[in-house]
C-alpha cells in the first residue's frame, strides 16, 4: 500500500492497496446557502441553526450531496490523480452529519482494477474514507472510475 505522489497516474501504473490524500476544505454556511439556492433543498436543516437544534443537532447541516460534490472536487484537485475518462456510479453512505464550519478530509483507497472494453482503459473501484476534524467518519463509499491505462 503506497501512497501515489504528486503526478497524474494511468491504470497501468497503480496497483490494488494504493491511495491518494485528497487534502481537506472547510464547510461553510455560504456554501450551504449556495446549494440550497441552486437546487432547491431548502430543508430547515440545512438553512439555519436553529431549525438545525430543534432536530437534534448541533448547528446547520451541510446537505449530504454538497459534501459528496466537495469530496470529488477534492479528487479532481488533489496533487495525485488519475487519468480519468468519466465516473461510471457511486455508491455513497452518510455516517454522521457535517455541519457548517465542519473540516472534512478525504483519502481514496485503489480497491479494485478492471480491464475496460477499450483495450487502453481501465475501471478503477475507489474507495472513499471522508472524516471530519475530529478524525470521525461522515462518509465513504466507492465510485467505479473510468480510467486511461
Amino acid at each position: 500500500m503506497r501512497l501515489l505522489p504528486p503526478g497524474r497516474h494511468g491504470a497501468a501504473t497503480l496497483a490494488r492497496g494504493d491511495r491518494i490524500d485528497c487534502g481537506s476544505m472547510t464547510v461553510t454556511a455560504e456554501m450551504i446557502d449556495a446549494f440550497a439556492d441552486m437546487t432547491g433543498d431548502r430543508f430547515e436543516i440545512h438553512m439555519s441553526d436553529e431549525a438545525a437544534r430543534r432536530h437534534g443537532f448541533d448547528a446547520r447541516v451541510a446537505h449530504g450531496l454538497l459534501v459528496l460534490s466537495l469530496i470529488d472536487g477534492l479528487k479532481n484537485r488533489a496533487p495525485a490523480q488519475f487519468r480519468a475518462r468519466a465516473s461510471l456510479d457511486w455508491h455513497w453512505s452518510f455516517h454522521r452529519p457535517v455541519l457548517a464550519g465542519d473540516r472534512i478530509a478525504v483519502t481514496i483507497t485503489i480497491a479494485a482494477i478492471e480491464r475496460a472494453r477499450q483495450e487502453n482503459q481501465a475501471v478503477l473501484t475507489l474507495d472513499f474514507d471522508v472524516t471530519n476534524q475530529h478524525g470521525e467518519s461522515v462518509q465513504s463509499g466507492t465510485n467505479r472510475l473510468l480510467a486511461y491505462r
